[in-house]
């Protein structure tokens, strides 16, 4: 069974999104700067779902590759499925997408080759059922909401975060309404790219 993690980019002081993040501005006020890494590399990568293109450098396509060979499922919060308008049917990633919410939205619920799965019982249900998608694969949590929630219930195996070389100030802070601190991480990773810097912690439990 593969583990359960969590990858995403970071402003330096903690932030994966910009203020008033909204369907209209999805990243938040100035939250395009924590991807200013997708544009200033020598190497182009094509995400596996639809026509995104990035340029990247070769470090960092190196470390895309390696999350999207090991990730089986990926964990979202409905607020976020809302915000990206369900990625049009087709996350980037191309992968089966599990989505934690109150209430599933009834128009993707019966609809045929779905990619989503909607779970409405919490965390851990929605953990259990990713594994059971995933498989020999990783779990990938996709949200700070879904992350929160489960470091909160000690589901979580590594963390990856992608450093941006910038200071938001105000957004949406990764690890807030945190309940079991401190979290205690052992690095296993650290690489260089081009305007980011990839970091990898194992959980300490």
């Amino acid at each position: 069974m593969g583990k359960v993690g969590f990858n995403m980019t970071m402003s330096l002081d903690g932030f994966i999104a910009g203020a008033n993040d909204s369907a209209q501005n999805p990243l938040g006020d100035n939250g395009s700067h924590l991807f200013t890494w997708y544009s200033i590399g020598d190497t182009e990568y094509k995400m596996p779902g639809g026509d995104w293109k990035f340029n990247i450098s070769a470090a960092s396509a190196k470390q895309l590759d390696k999350a999207l060979s090991s990730a089986g499922v990926l964990i979202t919060g409905r607020r976020t499925f809302d915000i990206a308008g369900a990625w049009g049917g087709q996350h980037p990633v191309d992968l089966p997408i599990v989505v934690l919410t109150h209430n599933p939205p009834q128009e993707w619920v019966n609809k045929p080759n779905s990619p989503f799965t909607f779970v409405t019982d919490g965390i851990e249900s929605a953990v259990e059922k990713a594994k059971a998608i995933a498989g020999d694969k990783d779990v990938e949590l996709g949200t700070a909401s879904t992350l929160q929630q489960a470091l909160n219930a000690g589901l979580v195996d590594e963390l990856h975060i992608d450093i941006a070389p910038v200071v938001l100030g105000k957004g949406v802070r990764l690890f807030d309404e945190l309940g079991k601190l401190p979290l205690v991480l052992e690095q296993i990773a650290s690489v260089e790219g081009q305007g980011v810097t990839h970091l990898s912690y194992r959980i300490v439990k």
